[in-house]
């Protein structure tokens, strides 16, 4: 029940933490990225008249001026990741923006292409999102080719693997209450490019780059340019071009926060949300087979609530009585991948007339010893055999409630991967 109200108090409260900042202190937080930085070069190309064009010092320069911006601007608050030629591990940068409590993170960097010049030009902001295309991922893979440089980011992300679906849908749940307001920020800001600068737009897009994904808040990642396209490394190494993009930025993130306190005043004046009579779970699938938490099949989702019933396992996500979370809770299954997930009303503290609940502690093909944990730590467990499997189930308790509370009393004592079974008389 506490693990219930917590969803429910954090579903209802996403939108509002976003700009709760606002009220809680006086200045609205932005963290400042420049990518890259010391032995990172980053992107890189030597011109004849513009010299070596490296993609740290640009995104140096940009980043100062558009500190000293904001810094003059009484309603904000400025922090840098860096202001000197130096490299904070990815952890480093992420750490600081969530330690701040950061309203806004702002990284800023310079694109390239593999050829060593190249017809492609202008601005592209990404947000933290699933690959959407090959091209798109290629480049999330150039910014997260510098993982490898710190032995902190090694030892962090060892086992991140951005192709597999896995990580990317788990990303995908992980950043989505800030993906709104990412976006709200990006087309700000790629707006203003096209405005101030006249550059060409690539547009907003989302991708997995590790700088964004564990930020606690909406991030952006803005590609200033190409570095092997004459005419942007001219413009993004230029004084005049730097400023423009530090000011179209800056113009960016007023914007946002003014559109950020508009929807709070908003959210503040919606009626409360009344709860509904029933509990609503969203099933994802039936199937005879088991999975346990992690399991690839269960698709990143956590939260997950496995009942057996007629000799099918049903997985159900999450719980609520409140209709907007449900509907959320829906679309996240469905976009994690469960085409036909189904909203299901649970009837709150219904008793079987017909049946009982129980917990399946073990299901295998060899029959468990005396000496096995379960059989020594519980009593009156229950042995069947049916097509060749052992099935041994513990208790029996009348709600679906007292299941759940009788399942975890069996995590405490160390039996895991355990099921509620519903069993009809």
């Amino acid at each position: 029940m506490k693990l219930q109200h917590l969803l429910i108090n954090i579903t209802l409260t996403v939108f509002l933490l976003l700009s709760a900042h606002f009220n809680a202190q006086k200045k609205f937080t932005v963290v400042l990225d420049a990518g890259h930085g010391g032995k990172d070069i980053g992107a890189t190309r030597k011109y004849s008249d513009l010299g070596t064009v490296m993609e740290k010092d640009v995104t140096l320069a940009i980043i100062l001026k558009l500190g000293k911006l904001l810094e003059k601007n009484k309603d904000f608050k400025v922090i840098y990741t860096r202001k000197i030629d130096e490299f904070p591990s990815l952890l480093d940068r992420t750490n600081l923006a969530n330690r701040n409590h950061a309203d806004l993170f702002i990284s800023v960097h310079v694109n390239s292409s593999k050829t060593s010049s190249t017809s492609a030009q202008g601005t592209e902001t990404f947000v933290q999102g699933p690959a959407q295309n090959k091209t798109n991922l290629e480049i999330a893979k150039a910014e997260n080719d510098v993982i490898f440089l710190d032995a902190k980011d090694k030892e962090v992300f060892a086992s991140y693997d951005p192709d597999s679906p896995e990580s990317l849908i788990a990303l995908k749940i992980q950043q989505s209450k800030y993906l709104e307001a990412s976006l709200y920020i990006g087309n700000y800001v790629e707006d203003n490019l096209v405005k101030n600068g006249k550059r060409p737009s690539r547009g907003v897009k989302q991708q997995n780059l590790h700088v964004l994904r564990m930020n606690a808040m909406p991030s952006i990642l803005i590609e200033t340019g190409f570095v092997n396209n004459y005419e942007d490394a001219s413009y993004i190494t230029s004084e005049d071009g730097q400023n423009e993009i530090a000011g179209s930025i800056y113009d960016a993130i007023v914007t946002y926060k003014k559109k950020m306190e508009r929807n709070q005043k908003k959210e503040e004046e919606k009626p409360k949300e009344l709860p509904l009579k029933n509990d609503f779970r969203v099933l994802l699938m039936s199937t005879p087979n088991k999975y346990i938490e992690n399991d690839p099949a269960l698709k990143g989702l956590k939260y997950i609530l496995t009942i057996k019933e007629n000799g099918l396992y049903k997985y159900y996500y999450s719980v609520t009585n409140f209709a907007s979370i449900k509907d959320a809770n829906l679309k996240t299954a469905k976009d994690a991948g469960f085409r036909n997930a189904t909203a299901i009303s649970f009837i709150p503290n219904q008793k079987m007339n017909t049946g009982y609940y129980r917990i399946e502690v073990y299901t295998g093909k060899e029959k468990l010893p005396k000496s096995s944990p379960i059989l020594k730590t519980l009593e009156n467990v229950e042995r069947e055999k049916a097509d060749g499997t052992f099935y041994y189930t513990y208790g029996n308790v009348s709600s679906l409630e007292a299941a759940i509370k009788l399942q975890k009393e069996l995590e405490d004592k160390g039996i895991n991967n355990t099921v509620i079974e519903k069993v009809y008389k």
